[in-house]
């Protein structure tokens, strides 16, 4: 697997959108119609779409 990697100033605009906290998670992988995104300390992944 990949390293995780920070978010972008947009990237972390559109997840604070989506209500959550930018600061938390990493994205893993980016797709077109959807991102991977994994939580700094707890390893929990989540799916969110692409804006």
């Amino acid at each position: 697997m990949k390293r995780p990697r920070k978010l972008t100033v947009a990237e972390r605009q559109y997840l604070q959108s989506m209500k959550l906290a930018a600061e938390n998670w990493l994205i893993s992988k980016k797709m077109s119609d959807e991102w991977v995104l994994v939580h700094r300390m707890t390893d929990i992944t989540k799916m969110v779409p692409a804006p």
